[in-house]
């Protein structure tokens, strides 16, 4: 792994790819109290968010996947939407044992929570994510989703109702600071991160560049999706880019 920019440097090991991707709260004595929302997204060169098979893992490399290990090592929780937990067989996240000395002393659970965005509930209760849990899941629901269903998800999660049509995500972000969960790593879909976006709660975007053409289908997608945001396009400043083997990692900002 090499960084072209800031400033170039040639092989980073795993503490220097660490530092690399550290979050706010990890570069101050004084964290944050409000969540910082970071998305974490993979395309092909020619901008597919996925491969044919409907999955973002067939166009990832070993490269990515390590990158996105260790974006997960020091995350408090993932946000993720019941789309691509189903897409995806989301099961409970497991960090690497590198990450558990850091995670005790800064009070953080061994692993990251799995919060789930699903407007109806449409998610199966009997999955590895529900059954096995290493820590147990959580559901942002609307007003919407059904009752016996929403009882159900209870037995298994921690439910949260928020919104009427759609989920509330600044409300979700609300109640995810306050239990402590203030390192947020939204890996998608696209529909949740252009909903993140549109809110206005997304703090950075890391975005892998697979080195591979795609073609084809014009609905594999984007790594955001949905209406146009209300006020126009959201400006970014470039934080860094990492190269490993073709595939680059750029690191973006939300403009202030």
């Amino acid at each position: 792994m090499r960084r072209l920019l800031p400033l170039p440097t040639e092989d980073l090991d795993a503490d220097g790819l660490d530092t690399e991707l550290s979050w706010p709260q990890d570069r101050t004595a004084d964290p944050r109290h409000r969540s910082w929302c970071r998305g974490v997204m993979v395309a092909s060169v020619d901008g597919a968010a996925r491969g044919g098979d409907e999955r973002s893992g067939s166009i990832s490399t070993p490269a990515d996947r390590r990158v996105f290990s260790a974006l997960r090592g020091r995350a408090d929780v993932i946000l993720v939407g019941a789309g691509t937990v189903r897409a995806e067989g989301y099961q409970a996240a497991r960090s690497q044992e590198r990450y558990a000395a850091g995670r005790a002393a800064t009070g953080q659970s061994p692993d990251p929570v799995i919060a789930v965005v699903s407007g109806r509930l449409d998610l199966d209760l009997e999955s590895l994510l529900f059954t096995r849990p290493r820590q147990r899941p959580i559901v942002f629901v609307t007003e919407n989703a059904a009752a016996q269903q929403v009882a159900a998800a209870r037995a298994v999660a921690d439910v949260i109702v928020c919104g009427t049509e759609h989920v509330d995500l600044a409300v979700a972000l609300t109640d995810l600071a306050g239990r402590g969960l203030l390192r947020v790593s939204c890996e998608g879909g696209p529909s949740l991160l252009g909903a993140v976006a549109t809110a206005g709660l997304l703090d950075e975007l890391h975005l892998s560049i697979s080195p591979m053409l795609i073609g084809g289908d014009p609905d594999l997608g984007r790594i955001l999706s949905g209406p146009g945001l209300p006020d126009g396009p959201v400006g970014l400043a470039l934080a860094g880019i990492l190269e490993e083997d073709g595939t680059l990692f750029v690191r973006y900002t939300r403009a202030q």
